[in-house]
């Protein structure tokens, strides 16, 4: 959300009121900063381990307290968050128009991912605008019997942040805070080593899967001693647990807290490939060149399968270890998959997102 924010914030059709929920708390404030985005409300609604029926309670209730104080004319919600899905219900309840940004992806399966496609389904009728990423997004839309002139093919904003990110990162001041970062955290080499960026959080994975991952991640570790294995480490003790026990005491994975925004970006320029069960890092790899092996069985995301740069290889360690070998020791696969383009767009979202909507309030001024 960070352009369209951004571009609100600048564009005198709008006023602007951007909220923001607290969830991931150490990851929000960095990107808050490196855009330097206005928040106006922080809902604070996280603590630690609570359930999802009791976070979903707590947004609707703070959602609607705001929504009943600020009489907003429209709002936007990115996604497939838990806030996605409890503020579109919101602002239907109140006959608020909502507009949904990266709208109509889905695996056909509402497990998987867990909770995030049934958020999305849930939200799609709540919603008045939808601002879908690509043509494949807006034919599930009009399988669900989302009116077409509803529905804008806009591109993934995620790819204007990743835009406007790397443009900053040719600058020597921010080159220059990178390496340092990344210096501190990594070995004084790291650029001189090949090296695989691994990823990993989703709730479906949990247990039995990340155990799997993890053992793939030890043997091609084994198996490739002269590559390294980077993994920016979730917080979620889910995630922490199995993958410092077993991964901690090896030499060639290096075990990173997790990483901001700028700082990751630079891992994905620099990196072979990437290993990830990530949503987001299936779009904006793509868009630096970098082929994407997805640790799940499903993809909402199957543009960047059928444009070759994304394979699934599923939490399965067999298939982990085949995929990543094959990328390392195989140049004619390796370029397939980093030559392949990026289906999901040119870095122009969010203009098309605001005129959208401004062309809403135009239509109902006539009507």
């Amino acid at each position: 959300m960070a352009p369209l924010i951004t571009a609100l914030a600048s564009d005198d059709r709008f006023e602007l009121l951007s909220v923001s929920t607290g969830q991931h708390r150490e990851m929000l404030d960095q990107v808050v900063d490196i855009f330097n985005l206005p928040v106006h409300h922080d809902l604070e609604v996280m603590t630690p381990s609570q359930t999802l029926a009791s976070l979903s309670s707590k947004l609707m209730t703070k959602i609607d307290a705001l929504l009943e104080a600020e009489k907003p004319d429209f709002s936007l919600v990115q996604g497939d968050t838990t806030t996605v899905l409890m503020a579109s219900l919101a602002c239907f309840y109140r006959r608020i128009p909502t507009g949904h940004v990266e709208a109509g992806l889905r695996t056909g399966d509402i497990t998987s991912p867990f909770p995030e496609e049934a958020n999305r389904v849930l939200a799609a009728p709540l919603s008045t605008l939808h601002f879908a990423p690509t043509n494949v997004s807006e034919k599930h839309l009009l399988d669900e019997r989302v009116p077409k002139e509803r529905i804008f093919i806009t591109g993934n904003t995620v790819i204007d942040a990743l835009h406007l990110e790397v443009a900053r990162q040719s600058e020597p001041a921010i080159a220059a805070e990178i390496e340092t970062h990344l210096g501190s955290v990594l070995p004084l080499d790291w650029r001189e080593k090949r090296f695989v960026l691994i990823t990993g959080h989703r709730r479906e994975n949990f247990g039995g899967g990340f155990e799997s991952i993890c053992a793939a991640i030890a043997e091609l570790a084994e198996r490739f001693p002269d590559v390294r294995f980077v993994y920016p480490v979730h917080l979620n003790p889910n995630v922490q647990g199995p993958v410092e026990e077993t991964l901690g005491n090896l030499d060639n994975v290096l075990l990173l807290p997790p990483q901001s925004y700028r700082p990751f970006v630079a891992l994905m320029k620099a990196c072979e490939f990437l290993l990830t069960d990530s949503g987001g890092v299936q779009e904006e790899a793509p868009g630096l060149g970098k082929p994407v092996l997805v640790m799940r069985n499903t993809t909402e995301r199957p543009e960047g399968v059928d444009a070759g740069t994304v394979r699934l290889v599923g939490p399965v360690r067999e298939k982990i270890v085949e995929g990543v070998s094959e990328l390392l020791t195989k140049p004619a696969s390796y370029h397939a998959m980093a030559q392949a383009s990026n289906p999901y767009g040119d870095g122009k979202a969010s203009a098309r997102i605001l005129n959208a909507i401004a062309d809403y309030f135009e239509l109902a001024k006539c009507s």
